[in-house]
């Protein structure tokens, strides 16, 4: 019998924005769609002394094997919402590693390629709220990584968010995955 060592896998994310755009929820609902689909997870979360308005960042670490390091130095995702948050988050991102920024981030200080969606404008003209912009960006990042379900991300936003929300968060969570699609299927962003 030949026995085949399964290759680990080990997916580091790193989410930033200005508080109170919602990006540590973003993190937990990662972390529980990870934790329903079995794998290991690690979260954490880090922001500026300012409730709202000051740089936030969620970290989130995925893996179908035991997480030894539980600190996220090299992204192979890395997600921004503003341009404070890019400029002060965008460091340390892996060669082949993802980056997706909303469209009002000037990305030209990165090397790496990066992934321009119309997060935020998603939402305000196509949900009505742009506080919903945060699930749009999961949408994104969930269809683009293509390390979670769909349905495990839809389960773990369902049991995080509002009882009068779910609907609003669902239908920003699909404009997102829609979004991200549209580039998987252009070429446009490979998949992890």
């Amino acid at each position: 019998m030949i026995m085949i060592k399964s290759v680990e896998q080990r997916y580091d994310i790193r989410l930033s924005g200005t508080g109170g755009q919602g990006l540590i929820l973003v993190g937990i609902i990662l972390a529980e769609a990870a934790n329903l689909e079995g794998k290991y997870v690690v979260q954490t979360q880090s922001y500026g002394p300012e409730a709202r308005g000051g740089a936030s960042r969620a970290e989130v670490i995925i893996s179908n094997s035991p997480i030894g390091f539980l600190m996220v130095e090299e992204a192979d995702i890395f997600l921004a919402l503003s341009p404070e948050a890019y400029t002060k988050y965008c460091y340390r991102v892996k060669p082949r590693g993802i980056i997706v920024v909303d469209e009002q981030v000037n990305p030209k200080l990165y090397l790496t390629k990066v992934n321009v969606f119309p997060i935020i404008r998603t939402a305000r003209e196509d949900l009505g709220s742009e506080i919903a912009a945060n699930i749009v960006a999961l949408g994104v990042i969930t269809v683009i990584s293509g390390i979670l379900n769909i349905s495990s991300v839809e389960k773990a936003l369902m049991a995080r968010v509002p009882p009068h929300t779910i609907d609003l968060n669902l239908k920003a969570l699909h404009k997102g995955c829609a979004l991200g699609m549209e580039r998987v299927k252009s070429e446009e962003v490979e998949k992890l």
